[in-house]
């Protein structure tokens, strides 16, 4: 169970708050409860009561150095004869040296730890400036100590029963291995010399330190050390009734500081990487967090297991979602602000084997610009979609799967048509961005409130425009047909690989050909790609089978240069990954005569497709070519996303 921390000495923390940042516990978090709370008779040894013998053996104060004397002797890989402020400095001077830490952010922290009475290293990693892996990885190198992986954490408790669970979990300890002669730990902070001293007065050996992650840390002591609190057999009945009591208790636990610090640092971590989704994910003996950046899953350092339900009922309770029920899944949000920015959270869960799988969308309502060029539209393809867009009556459809950016193209498309002499109304599922200057309509389907039927209530509202978020069901798209025959623009989305099977879908719910082919002006399929860090991109020229087809696409383009390709290195700017954000590929079919006589005769996608193309269009696949050879993408990425048409 979460241990409530100490109401007083907070005012770093309120200060931090008032900073815009909110003060989050880092999975490196390095210590536990104040030093002078630890009674080590109870806290190190298992078994032995605290009293007067115990307490004239504790240290009273943390040593400055190691003691080489024969009595807790520590002679093993562990820190040289050093005070401790001055290691804490080398730390601090490997991390800006290898710009992990600012100067400034330095300083900022020193204040607020001056303040609060805490060190340094912990309110490094507690305000979210250095990650706990940054910190393991600085430590190790300025000790010259190995780094201990999780992969050489040992399968069975050792020193069991000699060490306290407390002990452990407060000072992120865990014992590797021992013999005759030492035991050897991962320790989160090597630094922190009266827990070495401690741990070789419990065990009556040398102590070796090794540096391990804290996170890694506490998952092992848990997993070895810690009794689980239910058993297998009863875990079906987690799904079940809850009881009233069991659920006051989650309300506490997620109330409590620890927790609230640690969904506040999974989200501002988040924002840092330019994530777009967050998946916190629980499984039999872990807890999972993982990022969606720039389209692609990166797992990163997780809470520990232990914390699984707090942290799930604190996103909850900020979603305002039934945190008593955990049968059926559940959808809301979280209006939040985190380093000066407002976000808005859509937040979905589901119920697994192991619990609730929370998954978070960041839309970020400042960064966000609907703008095509930032978007990555040009050339035929935005000249395209101008031309339907500048139509006053008929359907654009942008299609493509789940994330490929239809959402924002069409937000992008109603902010080019939103004027004053307009009324634009749209009905959403859910409402992404708010825009000034547009009646937005919520979809709520258990009150009745669906596509089909708000639409036929917006038409009688006089629009000029009409977004409809989702072609879902047949009525919905012959309620879209019929507004568009009678003179209004209307904007949707399906969910098809290409601009051609757009017409074979709307075929295939029922709409009718000859009405089809009256309405719809044109449909524009797309993909998202990553878009290539300009400050490590490397130029590369092409293998000759490949340079032969993207000369097919530069004589599209009308160019003779030779080709040159480009390829993903990594650097600072965009974190190791040799991208920094996506843009679009596309392909706009306009319903041309051509189209609409293959469309009532029934001919196939791909028969449909094969007209556009002799029309002009060009394919998603050979867009995403060129602007790879524009040094914009990989064409990995492009065929990763996009199939040759």
């Amino acid at each position: 169970m979460l241990e409530r921390e100490p109401v007083t000495g907070d005012s770093a923390l309120e200060e931090a708050r008032r900073e815009g940042a909110e003060p989050v516990l880092g999975d490196a978090d390095l210590g536990g409860p104040e030093r002078g709370d630890v009674h080590w008779g109870e806290a190190v040894m298992e078994g032995v009561e605290a009293g007067p013998v115990a307490a004239d053996r504790a240290p009273q104060a943390p040593p400055d150095q190691l003691s080489d004397d024969a009595e807790g002797d520590t002679n093993g890989d562990v820190l040289e004869p050093e005070g401790q402020d001055s290691v804490q400095a080398r730390v601090v001077a490997y991390l800006e040296a290898h710009d992990k830490l600012t100067h400034a952010e330095y300083g900022r922290a020193r204040r607020l730890a001056e303040d609060g009475g805490d060190p340094i290293l912990r309110m490094l990693v507690r305000l979210g400036l250095v990650s706990g892996r940054d910190l393991a990885l600085a430590l190790s190198d300025v000790l010259d100590l190995p780094l201990a992986e999780s992969a050489a954490f040992p399968l069975a408790p050792v020193a069991d029963g000699r060490l306290s669970l407390r002990f452990l979990k407060d000072n992120h300890v865990l014992p590797l291995r021992e013999d005759g002669e030492a035991i050897e730990v991962a320790m989160a902070d090597p630094t922190e010399t009266f827990v070495i001293e401690a741990l070789a007065m419990a065990v009556d050996k040398p102590v070796k330190a090794r540096v391990g992650l804290a996170s890694e840390i506490d998952a092992a002591v848990e997993r070895l050390y810690e009794q689980p609190e239910q058993k297998p057999e009863e875990q079906e009945g987690e799904l079940g009734d809850v009881d009233e009591e069991d659920i006051e208790h989650l309300k506490d636990l997620a109330s409590e500081a620890p927790v609230i610090r640690m969904v506040n640092q999974i989200v501002q971590r988040a924002v840092d990487a330019r994530a777009s989704d967050i998946h916190i994910e629980p499984f039999a003996d872990e807890l999972k967090v993982r990022y969606r950046v720039d389209g692609i899953l990166q797992e990163v350092e997780s809470p520990p297991v232990r914390s699984t339900a707090a942290i799930i009922s604190r996103v909850k309770i900020m979603a305002k979602l039934n945190i008593a029920e955990r049968r059926l899944p559940q959808d809301g949000r979280i209006p939040l602000r985190v380093q000066g920015k407002d976000l808005d959270l859509r937040v979905s869960t589901v119920p697994t084997m192991f619990g609730e799988s929370v998954v978070m969308r960041l839309l970020d309502k400042e960064s966000v610009r609907f703008d095509l060029d930032s978007l990555g539209f040009d050339g035929s393809p935005k000249d395209r979609l101008l031309s339907v867009l500048d139509v006053p009556y008929g359907i654009l459809l942008v299609t493509g799967p789940t994330g490929s950016g239809k959402s924002t193209t069409l937000y992008t498309a109603l902010s080019r048509l939103n004027t004053q002499e307009r009324k634009i109304i749209t009905v959403e599922d859910p409402v992404e961005y708010q825009l000034p200057g547009i009646n937005q309509i919520q979809v709520k389907a258990q009150i009745g409130m669906t596509f089909a039927g708000a639409l036929r209530a917006i038409v009688r509202q006089d629009p000029d425009i009409i977004m409809v978020g989702e072609m879902r069901d047949l009525e919905t798209a012959r309620i879209a047909v019929q507004s568009a025959l009678t003179g209004h623009v209307v904007l949707s989305t399906l969910h098809t690989n290409d601009a051609a099977s757009g017409v074979t879908r709307l075929l295939d719910m029922g709409v009718e050909d000859y009405l089809l082919t009256s309405t719809v002006n044109g449909i524009l399929a797309q993909r998202l790609v990553r878009r290539l860090c300009p400050h490590c991109r490397q130029p590369y020229t092409p293998l000759p089978e490949l340079a032969a087809k993207l000369s097919r696409v530069a004589g599209r383009r009308g160019a003779a240069e030779p080709i040159t390709l480009y390829r993903a290195v990594g650097c600072d700017e965009c974190n190791g990954t040799g991208y920094r954000g996506r843009l679009v590929i596309t392909e706009a079919l306009l319903m041309s005569d051509g189209i609409r006589q293959a469309v009532l005769r029934h001919a196939t996608a791909t028969e449909i497709q094969r007209i556009a193309i002799d029309e002009g269009m060009i394919t998603m696949y050979d867009d995403g070519l060129r602007k790879a050879m524009e040094g914009r993408t990989t064409v990995e990425d492009v065929m990763r996303v996009a199939e040759e048409a």
